[in-house]
């Protein structure tokens, strides 16, 4: 009886670890939101990880989060990391690209897992800017991190969605930068005091 039950169990195992070379070794994770301001209200929202964290979906998991920033304050080269709570866990975050009112692309490393790449992608829509934030990672050839991988869109995909409404309702609620004023020259107000 014995035997059998341990038989039974090792053709399980070899099923599930064959069954996983099968499955997708990258994964692939994208949610989209619209907001009601131009790209260059938008825009800045994204390239600094200190303001990242005022919309961020994980800030609110743990109150007491430990950040420490380096390099610069926004922009390309600029890193977070983060030790937190067991919902929250650690990690290290940091801008590579910026390709201005268009995307940013940043490195991303969870706790003891591989790589990820995450990505702010920003176009023209009709009522503001659409914003797609993506997340791509390679789970390896880890069968675990492969079983993992089909589930990721599920557990990150819910915040993503608050992530984003988060910053679309702070964008929104921001007022609109207003264009800045044009120097009025000798000559003109000259003019003009001629004129009247």
């Amino acid at each position: 009886m014995v035997k059998k039950i341990l038989g039974t169990l090792l053709v399980v195992v070899v099923v599930l670890l064959g069954g996983a070379l099968f499955l997708p070794q990258q994964v692939h994770v994208s949610r989209v939101v619209v907001v009601n301001r131009p790209v260059a209200a938008v825009f800045p929202w994204l390239t600094s990880l200190h303001r990242f964290n005022e919309w961020s979906p994980w800030a609110a998991l743990d109150p007491n989060v430990k950040l420490d920033f380096s390099g610069p304050d926004a922009g390309v080269g600029a890193t977070m990391t983060w030790s937190g709570n067991s919902k929250v866990g650690t990690g290290r975050q940091s801008i590579k690209e910026v390709v201005a009112d268009q995307k940013v692309v940043c490195d991303l490393q969870f706790g003891g897992s591989g790589p990820a790449q995450a990505a702010w992608l920003l176009s023209p829509d009709e009522t503001g800017t659409r914003i797609e934030w993506t997340l791509d990672m390679d789970v390896g050839n880890n069968p675990i991190g492969r079983y993992v991988g089909l589930f990721l869109d599920r557990m990150v995909g819910p915040d993503y969605e608050r992530g984003l409404a988060n910053l679309k309702q702070l964008v929104e609620r921001a007022p609109e930068p207003q264009p800045a004023a044009q120097p009025t020259s000798p000559a003109t107000t000259s003019a003009n005091a001629a004129t009247s």
